[in-house]
């Protein structure tokens, strides 16, 4: 009985588990946190930026010698020469080499160490293009974050709306009944009410829709359960946008990756250049080895016969240094070739620096405009519900005692609907291109 109890309670407490984390309330700061930590496209671009790191350590690795060894065992038939004795011999032969080797790089026109450059410069693009995968997966979330919490307001305006008529219903219903207005009036105001419900319930199907477009996002596997938290945003129609286009375009062209990506691959092109140029250069190289050997048939005197193999090795090792220089003469002008194509490199990496300085000021100058005109417009819808709020409340007071007709009545109460909506839309608006517009200033997204 006590086990069986002891199991009951842990099912509980795992349920209850269950429950709050299907429960869990997500703030905008862990949204972005969980999709970056998730996103796949940053994960793909996290394993690249390492392929980059480790080639940066390869170039630096290749200014230490190279050292080889080789060892191999041999067998002679017929007349052959005995490498170890030097005797000719027509019989099967035996014998054993080893050769230990290596090699230095002293001058390669600079080869290696402009390759250290260009691909320390790679390493350093491809972390920022990881820093701009990352913002641009950021800046969605909090858009669509921003969507999910206007879809919610639009759904409070919608459902409000639909409450007052169906309250309009129920005393236009005690007036039919009392014998004081016409059927007809009760009959309009509940096919306003089937009209409004038809539109709360599209808004609540745009509501999930951008439930599962967050989700996806954030690589959640289903939106069940997800809720956001719903911040107290204010809205103040009289602030001012800070900074100008050519102010903010000087704060995001210092400080954007994809500016910083595109003038490191520009700086790793002069490099490759470099590189190439370094191909008509002599190539100096030091050299070293040692070798020695064994030979079966050799017989040496007593008492070396004793320890043949050791006293072979050491009898027959020599030793080699030397410096050795190519110089490249002709080579099919692959030289020439390597260097003009690394010259259109650098070309094509400076119009992809200059393509994307001018996309950045052209998504700024996009932004700061819209910006400016959802401000305006908030401004007008503010107005535009504050006369239609006190036009509907005329309106319903005049009909509840029968001085206007229900279609005047749905007119008006359509358009508080629509300017409230309107509102709502030009709120969130606003707070999307200010959004924007901090995101290029480097400014954290939040909604505080």
């Amino acid at each position: 009985m006590k086990k069986i109890l002891i199991l009951i309670f842990t099912c509980l407490l795992i349920s209850q588990g269950l429950i709050y984390s299907q429960q869990k309330v997500w703030t905008l700061e862990e949204c972005i946190k969980y999709a970056i930590e998730n996103n796949i496209q940053i994960k793909q671009q996290a394993v690249q930026t390492e392929v980059q790191n480790n080639s940066f350590d390869l170039s630096k690795l290749k200014l230490l010698p190279t050292v080889n060894g080789s060892a191999s065992h041999n067998y002679s038939f017929g007349r052959a020469l005995d490498q170890q004795s030097y005797t000719f011999y027509n019989q099967t032969i035996q014998s054993d080499n080893i050769y230990l080797g290596g090699q230095a790089p002293v001058f390669n026109g600079l080869q290696y160490y402009n390759s250290i450059q260009k691909n320390k410069n790679l390493a350093l693009a491809s972390q920022e293009d990881l820093k701009n995968i990352s913002d641009n997966v950021a800046l969605n979330v909090a858009m669509m974050y921003l969507q999910v919490l206007l879809n919610k307001e639009l759904v409070a305006v919608d459902d409000n709306q639909l409450n007052i008529t169906l309250q309009q219903i129920e005393k236009t219903r005690k007036l039919v009944d009392a014998g004081s207005v016409a059927k007809g009036n009760l009959l309009q105001i509940q096919a306003q009410a089937a009209q409004e419900e038809l539109a709360l319930i599209n808004i609540k199907n745009q509501l999930e829709t951008s439930y599962l477009t967050l989700t996806q996002l954030l690589e959640l596997k289903t939106p069940a359960g997800f809720e956001v938290e719903v911040p107290v945003i204010n809205v103040d129609p009289n602030s001012l946008i800070t900074g100008n286009i050519d102010e903010i375009y000087d704060i995001a062209v210092k400080n954007r990756p994809e500016i910083k990506s595109s003038e490191l691959n520009l700086t790793a092109s002069q490099f490759g250049l470099k590189i190439a140029k370094g191909g008509r250069s002599p190539q100096i190289s030091l050299t070293y080895s040692v070798n020695t050997g064994y030979s079966y048939i050799y017989n040496l005197p007593p008492p070396a016969v004793n320890d043949a193999f050791r006293t072979q090795l050491k009898d027959n090792r020599y030793s080699a240094i030397g410096l050795s220089m190519n110089i490249p003469i002709l080579n099919g002008w692959q030289v020439n070739k390597n260097i003009s194509n690394s010259k259109l490199s650098v070309q094509s990496s400076q119009f992809t620096l200059e393509g994307t300085k001018k996309q950045l000021y052209k998504n700024i100058q996009q932004a700061y405009t819209d910006a400016v005109a959802a401000l305006k417009k908030l401004n007008v819808s503010l107005k535009a519900v504050a006369s239609t709020e006190e036009s509907f409340r005329y309106t319903e007071q005049k009909f509840n005692v029968g001085m206007v007709t229900p279609v005047d009545y749905n007119a008006a109460k359509t358009q508080l609907l629509n300017s409230q909506s309107d509102m709502t839309q030009a709120k969130f608006e606003f707070l999307f291109k200010t959004k924007v517009l901090d995101f290029y200033k480097g400014l954290p997204l939040t909604l505080n």
